[in-house]
């Protein structure tokens, strides 16, 4: 469940979190710094709200659906894996160039000049 009020959705951001991501993803809906949340939160729980904030924290680490696409920022899995294949691809090429050149004649050739 995300909550929606003018326009924005209210998530949970796990992979920016300490414990669940709510701070997190409060600060991201207001605009604000995690750390202020984080802080104000402490506050309440020093300044006699400790039993409201843990309830509120409860439930909204249940109530709050993870922020979807948050595992790789920016691009998908599928980019990557291309992106990795490819590379994979072109190390396997250069590869096999070293061992043509390494296996070919001109290489015995130039090691034993090199001998001499």
């Amino acid at each position: 469940m995300a909550i929606l009020f003018s326009g924005r959705k209210l998530w949970r951001i796990p992979q920016r979190g300490i414990l669940k991501g709510v701070c997190a993803g409060i600060a991201q809906y207001l605009g604000v710094p995690v750390k202020l949340v984080r802080l104000i939160v402490i506050l309440s729980l020093i300044f006699g709200l400790f039993f409201l904030t843990i309830t509120a924290y409860i439930i909204l680490s249940f109530a709050l659906d993870p922020m979807p696409g948050e595992e790789m920022p920016g691009q998908s899995p599928g980019v990557s894996l291309n992106d990795v294949d490819a590379a994979l691809a072109q190390s396997e090429r250069r590869l096999r160039r070293m061992e043509r050149y390494i296996t070919s004649d001109a290489f015995s050739l130039r090691s034993r000049f090199r001998q001499l």
